[in-house]
């Protein structure tokens, strides 16, 4: 820090020593691999500067020394000596690597949520969907929005007149899969979606973890609550019909589809909408080691030794999950109208567990099904705990695949860094 006002004897000597480790370290390492005249030379040199660094020889005697040895280095260094540029880039990215994988393992790791079981404490990947082209946003705002969001762009426009239609089949929304690119570059499983207009069938296809259905009861039914109470309302008053769909393979067929009432002609636009990226956050994998989770905290854990964690195609899952830790050992867990209690009262220790025995804002309660159906108290066991999405109607969380083993349990998140939204910042 101070070298500016150290004498050129004292710069100099420091220079001679850097030099004399790096000729011990080729002596140390290719002794065995110098043939006797390198190495008497490489010796000869070596302690040549060295007893000039111990007599405290002037600047001048220390830079021809130097020279003097530079040259045999440079001759027996091998890969030692002289080091290349990419050589240290190589090295340096290495060590950065294996210091990130180990903050990761041990200390801090980013995690993002892939879907709505926690929402709207923390968000999944959501939509906004934009009623009119008008609505849509520029090429400026397209950029803002994808650097600070993560919005990707979806605009599907009707082949021919006619109302929309919906694919479905016996469980939903009829998908199939599909394969797409993440920022361009990564793999990413996707699920293509079809609707039908006059005959003609178009497709969408996104993130295999997006909740396709959100964004179809945006753009065609905004007031229902969800759209599953869309589809069993249209199956009552006659608006799931059967049409003939083409997928994506070619393969054709008739299907129940859903009227959606709204009618273009083509050309027009007739599905428009973003989807905004998984709130990031970093994860504490630090603490569980030394103290128990508190009830109310968020909660991330594995789910390789849960066995009813599986996919859309029954498939087991391994991987993370987050929710909020509801239950620990010992804990009595009951769902009454909506409330989770917890040890005969209402369960505290987060402003989720209020918020949703209040319904406020867009929190809607706890579902009773599973493991706490109504009138059913769960009581957690000695090696367990219960593990339950905000986002109840929504969430597949213990009540369907029961507890988390405690040898399971990962952490707690700590802060949410990505995207800009409002739920940057330290987590709730």
């Amino acid at each position: 820090m101070f070298g500016f006002f150290t004498s050129p004897e004292k710069q100099m000597r420091d220079n001679a020593r850097n030099w004399l480790d790096v000729a011990d370290r080729v002596h140390n390492y290719r002794r065995d691999q110098l043939s006797a005249a390198e190495l008497t030379d490489l010796q000869k040199k070596t302690e040549a500067l060295r007893a000039h660094v111990r007599e405290k020889a002037d600047a001048a005697r220390l830079k021809l020394a130097i020279e003097e040895l530079e040259p045999v280095l440079r001759g027996a260094g091998g890969r030692i000596y002289p080091h290349s540029g990419i050589r240290e880039w190589v090295e340096f990215f290495v060590v950065a690597a294996i210091l990130l994988i180990g903050s990761r393992q041990f200390f801090f790791q980013p995690f993002k949520i892939p879907t709505n079981s926690m929402w709207p404490t923390y968000n999944g990947m959501v939509p906004e969907v934009h009623a009119t082209p008008a609505d849509e946003p520029g090429a400026g705002s397209k950029f803002f929005r994808m650097v600070a969001f993560g919005a990707s762009t979806y605009r599907v426009d009707a082949p021919a007149d006619g109302e929309i239609l919906i694919a479905l089949n016996s469980r939903g929304l009829l998908t199939t899969p599909s394969k797409g690119r993440q920022w361009l570059f990564f793999p990413q499983a996707q699920l293509r979606y079809y609707l039908v207009v006059g005959g003609s069938t178009v497709s969408v296809s996104v993130p295999a973890e997006f909740a396709m259905d959100w964004a179809f009861k945006d753009a065609f039914a905004p007031k229902a609550v969800d759209f599953t109470h869309v589809l069993l309302s249209a199956n009552n008053d006659g608006r799931i019909i059967r049409r003939k769909v083409t997928l994506d393979d070619g393969q054709t067929g008739e299907v129940p589809m859903f009227r959606t009432g709204k009618y273009v002609k083509a050309g027009e636009r007739m599905l428009s909408f973003d989807i905004i990226t998984g709130d990031q956050l970093f994860v504490d994998r630090m603490s569980y080691h030394f103290v128990r989770p508190k009830i109310g905290s968020g909660f991330v854990f594995r789910t390789t030794n849960i066995p009813g964690t599986l996919d859309r195609n029954q498939n087991h899952i391994d991987s993370y999950y987050i929710k909020r830790l509801a239950g620990q050992p010992g804990d009595k867990l009951e769902i009454r109208n909506g409330v989770l209690h917890r040890n005969g009262a209402p369960i505290t220790g987060a402003q989720a567990f209020a918020d949703n025995a209040e319904r406020n804002g867009k929190y809607r309660g706890y579902q009773n099904t599973g493991l706490l159906s109504a009138g059913q108290t769960y009581t957690v066991s000695e090696n367990g705990y219960i593990a339950l999405g905000d986002n109840s109607y929504n969430s597949s969380d213990s009540r369907y695949w029961s507890e988390v083993p405690r040898k399971d349990a990962v952490g707690r998140p700590l802060w949410v860094f990505y995207p800009f939204n409002s739920h940057w910042g330290p987590v709730k």
